[in-house]
């Protein structure tokens, strides 16, 4: 079990201080059932006092120079790394994920955090040509980017590091304060990054932090007049309610995908098939960048079905602090009930389980389908766990269109050996990104990252999210 190197039940942080609550709430180890810790619950109350509190670190933010600002981010990233261990147990006990899975988070987390380093020196603006037009030959001047205020931030689970720094690193570079409400499920590595920052230097009412349940107080955060912007990732019901409460300030989300991936007759289908296990399983399916829906070529279409079943049963699955093990459990078993839910539901309309369909608590075997009806949940929505349905076609605009039927993408993939078949398809595909040659899965964090369909609003990936949270303001000189 993780050690808690402090009181977790002072988890709220306001104006630098960590404070208890009257409720708290526990983090629960999904692997072994038990509890890692209490933590706190905020209120309304709290919200009010953190915003306030970020509204002063605000104010200090603005006037630290970028290079401060970069350098307190250097800092942080060269403590995580240093960190490294801790901060990897720690995210596989509170999320279960497997050890080494843990491990990479923790580096792309440094690098988001060193990118975010980098990008504070470089948020610059430009020149503007006011003499482009008659009437502006005795003007002259340039924009800046000057920080939005208050920035709201809410995480997920599923990368509780990474994710955060994703939010937290592009918000201080542009010189904002955050107030940060970490997912329910897993928010010590939140806690221990607030503190890591801290130690970095960062000014103490720049981050304010409240740890409980959205429900008690997520509608005070997103409505508060103070908070200039909310950058949300998670579930698309959470994104509407916080629309409807959020009134009018820029709003950035990320609300999950459905990923599709094509094999053509002349893809390197073993290269392909492991590719896809990869990006199916990884994080128990907890991704909203997996692979979901498989579209495979006729020519091939037996032969990668062989090689996905037996790649698929291939997987170790178990106890996520074994460095061998592949898969690890769900957050819990309530997401676990779902899923083997929603599998014995394709299964019940016509679908045939080639692997996997287990449950134990909340550990699911990775699931493959094929012959899934289109309406089945497996393949229409969002799956969010250890499942992938395999369709086969045999036109590729046939294959395109049935990879656009869901209405929310972010990734899309093709594997092909042909440019002219990755052309079309990365301009026929209906997403945000067209992986040529590898899963949904892949990301860069430098990238810009988000939804196309239901859910784009916005951007992220460091030189993004920088801009989504700055504004532009234009400084003109009259010479004459």
């Amino acid at each position: 079990m993780m050690h808690v190197a402090f009181d977790a039940a002072r988890s709220l942080l306001i104006g630098g201080r960590w404070e208890a609550a009257d409720a708290t709430m526990d983090v629960i180890d999904p692997w072994s059932g038990a509890a890692l810790g209490a933590v706190a619950c905020a209120d309304a109350s709290h919200v009010e006092r953190a915003a306030a509190a970020a509204v002063h670190g605000a104010a200090a933010m603005r006037e630290l120079p970028t290079g401060a600002r970069s350098r307190i981010l250097h800092a942080a990233a060269l403590a995580l790394e240093a960190d490294g261990e801790r901060f990897a147990a720690a995210i596989t006990a509170e999320t279960g994920k497997p050890i080494r899975a843990a491990a990479r988070e923790v580096a792309r987390a440094v690098n988001t955090l060193r990118l975010s380093a980098e990008e504070a020196v470089r948020l610059a603006g430009e020149t503007i040509a006011f003499d482009g037009f008659p009437g502006g030959e005795s003007r002259s001047g340039h924009y800046i980017y000057e920080p939005v205020g208050v920035v709201a931030a809410i995480t997920p689970f599923n990368d509780p590091l990474n994710l955060v720094c994703h939010k937290l690193g592009p918000a201080f570079a542009a010189g904002n304060a955050v107030v940060l409400k970490p997912a329910e499920q897993a928010p010590l590595v939140a806690i221990m990054l607030a503190r890591l920052l801290l130690a970095a230097g960062l000014p103490e009412r720049a981050l304010n932090l409240l740890t409980g349940r959205g429900a008690d107080f997520g509608d005070a955060l997103t409505s508060h007049p103070d908070v200039a912007m909310i950058s949300f990732t998670g579930g698309a019901g959470v994104g509407q309610a916080i629309c409807r409460s959020a009134g009018i300030k820029r709003v950035a989300m990320e609300l999950g995908g459905n990923g599709p991936v094509i094999v053509m007759d002349d893809a390197d289908v073993d290269r392909a098939a492991a590719a896809c296990v990869s990006g199916a399983f990884g994080a128990a399916g907890q991704n909203c960048i997996g692979v979901q829906r498989i579209y495979v070529h006729d020519a091939v279409h037996d032969h990668f079905r062989a090689a996905l079943i037996a790649a698929t049963r291939a997987l170790r699955v178990g106890d996520p602090t074994d460095p061998a093990t592949d898969i690890g459990p769900m957050i819990g078993t309530g997401e676990a009930t779902r899923i083997a839910a929603w599998i014995e539901e394709a299964v019940a309309g016509g679908a045939t389980l080639l692997a996997g369909g287990e449950r134990a608590g909340a550990l699911v075997r990775p699931t493959l389908l094929a012959d899934v009806p289109d309406d089945a949940r497996v393949a229409c929505r969002e799956a969010f766990g250890p499942v992938v349905s395999l369709f086969r076609f045999a036109d590729l605009d046939e294959a395109i269109d049935a990879a656009n039927r869901a209405d929310y993408a972010i990734h899309a993939a093709i594997f092909t050996e042909s440019i002219r078949n990755a052309r079309h398809a990365a301009r026929r595909l209906r997403a945000a990104g067209v992986i040529i040659n590898d899963s949904t899965d892949y990301r860069l964090d430098a990238m810009p990252f988000g939804g196309a369909g239901r859910g784009n609003m916005g951007r992220e990936g460091v030189r993004f999210a920088a801009r989504e949270m700055s504004q532009t303001k234009v400084i003109c000189f009259h010479d004459a």
